[in-house]
């Protein structure tokens, strides 16, 4: 089957406000936002969704769908990240979170890894006050307080470089965002990786927060309450290289595996957190068990938070998690104990 999927860039750049006009010709923004990140492949979708796509953005429907292009996926050594929603290079990464979810974290354990990959890391700082972000610039090389002056110091260090760029929510509403876009396109700046912060929290009740999205991290309150760090959702976070025509065929099949057995966990969850897990038959009572020790499994000690937690960071190969991710769902009783697979002490 011909590799096929949404120009999220041009979506971006044609429609900056994609939620209110999906919305006016009959398109769910959830739905946009699934096309957008993969979750609903494209050739999935019904013809009239893409058709409204297209005239919304203004362009044909050639210049909407990409065509046997080749997506590269960022290998962060982030079990759950890499395993549920990786990164594309280049591409746009939303997170969606309430304060207090760990949201700043991840993006600070980010920020540290890709500079140790050569990225230039450029934070634009938004309008007011925002201590909070103190806790990530130390990965930071430049801080910008505006888009033109972003673009010129990527100017100065060269635009055939790498870029981690952090923005908050507030260009996207104002369609600040799009004009930095816009600029890459002209200017021929290709590798840009975009992070989307919403600082407010006000993200999470919207359907479609920052418009297309290469990649969704949805933070979870159930996970960051029981302090499973990274508190990302394994089942809600999605990303457009989970398509079956851009990822591995092993990986693909063990993140649908995976995302399966969790859901289920969390359904039983409710069941035991109620009447105890002996209310449960044999067989769920086992699913019950492969979830707790899975969801044990996707924690993970961050190098910037080594201060606080006392445990070394960890990078974790992408191949290292889908060998340990397989044995957990083929025979969860084969696992002597936690240090086999690298649990970080969390299976209590």
């Amino acid at each position: 089957m011909e590799n096929i999927r949404l120009n999220v860039a041009l979506l971006r750049k044609k429609v900056p406000n994609l939620t209110s006009a999906a919305k006016t010709v009959g398109l769910r923004p959830a739905t946009v936002s699934n096309l957008s990140t993969g979750k609903i492949p494209v050739g999935r979708a019904e013809v009239r969704t893409i058709v409204a796509l297209a005239e919304l953005a203004g362009c044909s429907l050639d210049e909407l769908i990409l065509r046997g292009e080749s997506v590269e996926m960022i290998e962060t050594g982030i079990k759950t990240l890499d395993l549920f929603a990786p990164i594309s290079k280049g591409g746009t990464v939303g997170l969606v979170a309430r304060p207090g979810m760990g949201q700043l974290v991840v993006l600070a354990e980010m920020l540290y890894r890709l500079k140790r990959e050569g990225y230039v890391t450029i934070l634009i700082k938004p309008a007011g006050n925002h201590p909070e972000l103190d806790d990530v610039l130390e990965d930071v090389d430049h801080v910008t307080n505006n888009i033109e002056e972003t673009y010129k110091i990527m100017l100065r260090e060269g635009i055939e470089k790498d870029y981690a760029i952090t923005v908050d929510r507030s260009y996207v509403i104002s369609g600040e965002m799009f004009t930095l876009q816009e600029i890459f396109d002209d200017k021929g700046v290709s590798s840009v990786t975009t992070f989307l912060i919403d600082l407010k929290g006000e993200a999470v009740d919207e359907d479609l927060p920052y418009g297309p999205l290469d990649t969704l991290w949805q933070f979870d309150a159930d996970l960051a309450a029981r302090h499973k760090y990274p508190a990302v959702n394994p089942i809600y976070s999605t990303s457009s290289i989970l398509e079956g025509s851009y990822l591995d065929p092993v990986h693909h099949s063990i993140q649908q595996r995976a995302q399966k057995l969790l859901r289920r966990y969390r359904e039983l969850r409710s069941i035991v957190n109620v009447h105890g897990i002996g209310r449960l038959p044999a067989s769920e009572s086992q699913i019950y068990q492969q979830g707790e020790k899975l969801e044990a499994y996707l924690t993970q000690p961050f190098f910037v938070a080594e201060a606080f937690t006392g445990k070394k960071g960890e990078v974790v190969k992408l191949q290292d998690t889908l060998n340990d991710v397989k044995r957990i769902l083929d025979n969860p009783s084969s696992i002597a104990n936690a240090d086999t697979l690298n649990f970080i002490g969390n299976l209590k």
